[in-house]
């Protein structure tokens, strides 16, 4: 062990010392696998972004709701399949109410997008949802100003109306909307409350939104567009056993025959997160295989940087071997020569691929989540690949021979 610190200690100086002894050669082999580490980190950070808001968007649903309609999530194809089946009807929302013994909260809830306008202002594919009382403790929205719809409004079909965070802004600028009254399709509501800002999930934005008695919608839109039921359920823990319940209970109530499918869809959010990682796997693959070949390319120029280095040190080496040098000491001196180069390189690298993560993330709407890990593991695996690149140089210069290294010219 002794003798292995000291040819570890030696081979650390004498690494040093080549690399300072020829700084141009170490800058450009440095640079080399520095592009390799900075794309893939690059990559790595905006991909650990991505993924970073995606989940917390993703949370703003909630881990115990659900939301039964005649279409799945995220279906590829049987578009009239789905397209086909019965509407749900207002006996069925009740149906759920009374058998479900899993249920917190429930509320049908119908959308369209439409126009909105206030005075001057106007904005356009605003989506409005129809919805009742129960809808504010299953959506996850947070009523900032005013209050959220009641009961109330949804029996006596009142045109009151709470605005999504974009909606307030757009239409009423530096004008308190408390009071106010806005026109949806060119129809009258009263604005009672705005929501807090929720963000976007995947492409759909949840601020640029208004929400109007379930019954209003209908009294207003007329009664042919499907609803679909958002209901939540007593913990993430029985979702399960709510969705298998709630199989039971619509079967019956829709009077599916036994051993057909259901006619209906159960969706869970995270069934969004399985689309998306269908969506961005391929992407991601894709990416990170680039980043993958670029640091291979760096990996090649150390190992023919040091193919060079060796051939120029032959007689040192000669020299050293005819001294007593043994083939481990030759074999360390260059492997450490070489993983001193690519962490260097990978400092550099993470330094810049991390930043370009950031600077992309503060120009594009694409994210960037910078962990420690990410950090230590870019130098760390630059080292790995100069010492996996250094192996055939380092060992092509222990195995040379010390006569004819000492003749070398």
């Amino acid at each position: 062990m002794k003798s292995f610190r000291v040819d570890i200690l030696e081979g650390a100086r004498i690494a040093l010392f080549s690399l300072k002894a020829n700084r141009m050669r170490t800058v450009l082999t440095t640079v080399g696998i520095g592009v390799g580490v900075a794309t893939l980190l690059a990559i790595i950070g905006i991909i650990q972004g991505m993924n970073s808001t995606f989940e917390r968007q993703l949370s703003t649903m909630g881990a115990n709701t659900l939301y039964i309609a005649k279409f799945p999530w995220g279906f590829n194809g049987d578009w009239w399949i789905y397209r086909n089946r019965k509407n749900f009807t207002m006996a069925h929302v009740d149906q759920i109410r009374a058998q479900s013994t899993y249920l917190t909260a429930l509320s049908p809830m119908v959308s369209r997008n439409a126009d909105v306008a206030h005075g001057q202002e106007q904005l356009s594919a605003v989506r409005v949802d129809g919805v009742t009382d129960e809808y504010l403790s299953i959506s996850g929205f947070e009523v900032i100003q005013g209050r959220f719809l009641a009961d109330s409004d949804n029996e006596t079909t009142r045109s009151v109306a709470v605005l999504g965070s974009e909606v307030a802004q757009g239409l009423f600028p530096g004008i308190d909307p408390l009071g106010q009254t806005i026109r949806i399709e060119g129809s009258p509501f009263k604005v009672v409350g705005t929501l807090a800002r929720k963000g976007k999930l995947v492409d759909q934005n949840q601020d640029l939104v208004v929400l109007i008695p379930f019954k209003t919608f209908y009294a207003r839109f007329g009664k042919q567009r499907p609803f679909t039921i958002a209901l939540a359920v007593t913990s993430a823990s029985d979702v399960k056993r709510a969705e298998d319940q709630l199989v039971g209970i619509l079967r019956r109530a829709r009077g599916t025959p036994p051993g057909t499918p259901d006619d209906f869809a159960i969706n869970r959010p995270d069934m969004i997160a399985k689309t998306y990682d269908q969506l961005t796997g391929a992407l991601y693959a894709v990416a990170t295989g680039v980043g993958l070949i670029t640091l291979l390319v760096g990996g090649i120029g150390i190992m023919n940087i040091m193919l060079v280095s060796v051939r120029e040190r032959t007689r040192e080496i000669g020299i050293r071997r005819a001294l007593g040098a043994r083939k481990q000491t030759i074999v360390l001196q260059f492997l450490m020569e070489a993983s001193v180069v690519s962490a260097m390189g990978g400092g550099i690298g993470t330094a810049v691929g991390l930043g370009t993560a950031k600077v992309v993330s503060l120009i594009t709407p694409l994210a960037a989540d910078v962990q420690p890990l990410t950090v230590v593991a870019g130098v760390a695996f630059a080292a790995v690949v100069g010492l996996l690149f250094g192996i055939w140089p380092a060992a092509r210069a222990a195995n040379l021979d010390p006569v004819e290294a000492l003749r070398y010219e």
